[in-house]
């Protein structure tokens, strides 16, 4: 089983997002669906079958993948509140949608662009500074990215600081009360400008329809699905213990277009590390109850690079 992970997943889905620059607006009466206006639709999802969706000409089973329009990656039963790349993905998979209402904001722009590029840069450079640069693929990646914690300790550190901050940028649109005053009380972070749980949803939300559109591709191109997906880490079963024995590729050698691809920048993978079947079959017996053996191979230190 081998576990790739996307680099800085929030911060890639952060860039070129459209987001509001204003308050919002109440939509009634069943509004159309404009992918152009972001805010949060209130839509019955539930008819959407993703066992019946085509990806270049072939069908996919996506019963076989979790659903990217509930929390917990089960269909969805009846209407629930869905942010507009969410809405615009079942779309996007063909599906016809008819929200109930909306609240949207109609005056909007790429705010959090900047932001982004500041941080790729910075994490692209520091990995340069270890060894690991954009011009590197395959076993040459796979090498670099297992030597350069080594290369220097220090700029490992602020690899993991630039990683940091990406993730804890994200997560402040939305922070939540610490217990200040009275939870029946306003808590200071709602005086902030940048207080913007709407925000939040939405590179959260295009996030998860980003990762679904790469399983959904990688499943068209060579019949592969997942065993375990975490927030960012994808778990495949594979006849060898590297991400080339497993990711597919086109016959001229390069990646399936749209799918996942080797490499350091954001968005792109890397190796989280790889376990045996029956080590996992140690796992479920050693714990018991559900749990997500792709966290366990991205924490264990036996298991990869134990981040």
């Amino acid at each position: 089983m081998v576990a790739v992970d996307l680099n800085m997943s929030f911060a890639a889905a952060a860039n070129g997002l459209t987001v509001g620059l204003n308050g919002p607006t109440h939509l009634t009466g069943n509004p159309r669906f404009d992918a152009s206006l972001p805010g949060s639709w209130l839509v019955d999802l539930s008819h959407v079958d993703l066992s019946r969706v085509r990806i270049n000409d072939r069908t996919v089973d996506g019963d076989r993948l979790p659903s990217p329009f509930t929390p917990k990656g089960d269909r969805p039963e009846g209407p629930a509140w869905h942010a507009t790349p969410t809405v615009a993905y079942a779309v996007e998979l063909g599906f016809d949608v008819a929200p109930i209402k909306a609240y949207v904001r109609t005056q909007t722009g790429r705010y959090l662009d900047a932001w982004y590029k500041r941080l790729r840069d910075a994490y692209v450079e520091t990995m340069a500074d270890m060894g690991v640069t954009t011009d590197l693929g395959g076993q040459e990646f796979l090498d670099a990215m297992a030597r350069r914690k080594q290369v220097d300790p220090t700029m490992a550190l602020l690899e993991t600081a630039i990683k940091a901050t990406a993730k804890g940028g994200i997560g402040k649109l939305r922070q939540r009360s610490r217990g200040q005053v009275p939870y029946y009380e306003p808590y200071p972070a709602l005086k902030r400008e940048t207080w913007r749980p709407d925000i939040r949803a939405a590179v959260l939300a295009n996030q998860r329809v980003g990762l679904h559109r790469k399983l959904m591709k990688t499943a068209a191109a060579a019949d592969l699905y997942p065993v375990s997906i975490g927030t960012d880490a994808i778990v495949y079963p594979s006849s060898g213990p590297s991400p080339l024995d497993v990711l597919p590729y086109t016959p001229e050698g390069k990646p399936v277009p749209g799918g996942f691809r080797l490499g350091v920048s954001p968005g792109m993978v890397k190796h989280q590390g790889t376990q045996t079947v029956l080590w996992a079959e140690q796992q479920f017996e050693e714990r018991g109850g559900v749990f997500n053996i792709s966290n366990l191979i991205k924490t264990d230190q036996s298991a990869g690079e134990g981040e």
